[in-house]
C-alpha cells in the first residue's frame, strides 16, 4: 500500500514538473503585428433537421399571408445569445423542418431540396419559383435551431443558441466560461456531422494557425470537446484520503530533501 503511495507522490511531482503551456496561440511572437485575409469563414449549409424560417415579402399582402404560414411565431427576442442557452430560453415557435429527404413542403409550391445549399442559394431558389406567383418577391431565410454544445473542461458546459448564426470556436469556448487549468488546449476535439456523414478533427489552440482551419468558425450542431490533462485523471482517480495522505508524504519529502541539501 505505502509502494502505492510513494509511487502517486512521484507520479505528482513528475507532472509539477512538466510545464504546461495554456496560452493560446503562444506561437505568435508578443510585439508583433499580424495579419491575414479571412479565407474560412464559409456561409453553414442547410442540413437534414434543420429548421429554417422563411419569410415572403411582396406588394400583395394577401399572398404574403399564404406563403408565410411556416413563420416563425417567436415567443420573445433574444439580444444577448451569450446568455441564450437552449436549455433554459426554448421559443415557443414554429418553422420549416427539413426532412430526412433533405426537402421541405412549402405553401403553393410544394417539396423543395434545401438541403446542401448555404441560405443565399436558398434564397435565390425560391426568389426564383415564386416570381411564377408573385412580383419581386423579397426572400428571407434564417435558421431557427443554430446551436452549439461545449463540454468537457470548461468552466460552465452547455448547449448555446445562436442567433447570429456565426461563431468560432474561441467565442464558443468564451460563453462556456473557458477552458479550466486542466483542459488540454492542444488537443480541441470538434465533432461535426454534414451530409450523413460523421467527421471529428482536433485542433491545437496554442498553434495560430488553427485560424485558418475549416474547423475553427463552427456549424450549427457542432460539439467542441475538452480534454481533461494527466493529472486531472489522477484527481478523479484518486480518493480524498489518499490525496490527503499524499500531501503529508509530499511535504515530508520536501523536508527530507530540503535538509539533505
Amino acid at each position: 500500500m505505502k509502494l502505492n503511495y510513494f509511487l502517486l507522490v512521484a507520479i505528482i511531482f513528475n507532472f509539477s514538473c512538466t510545464p504546461r503551456n495554456l496560452a493560446y496561440f503562444s506561437d505568435l511572437k508578443q510585439n508583433t503585428a499580424y495579419e491575414e485575409a479571412i479565407l474560412n469563414d464559409i456561409d453553414p449549409k442547410i442540413q437534414t433537421y434543420d429548421l429554417l424560417s422563411i419569410t415572403v415579402t411582396s406588394l400583395n399582402p394577401e399572398a404574403n399571408a399564404l406563403f408565410n404560414t411556416g413563420v416563425a411565431a417567436q415567443a420573445k427576442t433574444i439580444t444577448d445569445f451569450s446568455l441564450s442557452r437552449s436549455n433554459n430560453s426554448e421559443l415557443a415557435r414554429e418553422g420549416y423542418l427539413v426532412d430526412k429527404t433533405g426537402s421541405i413542403d412549402f405553401p403553393v409550391l410544394g417539396k423543395i431540396k434545401l438541403v446542401g445549399l448555404t441560405k443565399t442559394q436558398a434564397t435565390e431558389m425560391l426568389k426564383n419559383q415564386l416570381k411564377l406567383h408573385l412580383k419581386d418577391p423579397i426572400i428571407n431565410v434564417r435558421f431557427l435551431n443554430f446551436k452549439i454544445t461545449v463540454v468537457g473542461e470548461v468552466n460552465r458546459p452547455a448547449t448555446f443558441s445562436i442567433p447570429s448564426e456565426r461563431i468560432n470556436i474561441l467565442e464558443a469556448l468564451g460563453m462556456a466560461g473557458d477552458m479550466t487549468a486542466f483542459g488540454k488546449r492542444e488537443n480541441v476535439l470538434i465533432i461535426r456531422e454534414e451530409n450523413g456523414i460523421r467527421k471529428m478533427t482536433r485542433l491545437n489552440l496554442n498553434n495560430k494557425e488553427i485560424l485558418n482551419s475549416p474547423y475553427f468558425y463552427l456549424q450549427q450542431n457542432d460539439v467542441i470537446y475538452i480534454e481533461p490533462d494527466k493529472m486531472k485523471q489522477v484527481q478523479a482517480s484518486t480518493n480524498t484520503r489518499t490525496i490527503s495522505i499524499i500531501a503529508s508524504l509530499t511535504t515530508l519529502l520536501i523536508v527530507v530533501a530540503s535538509r539533505l541539501l
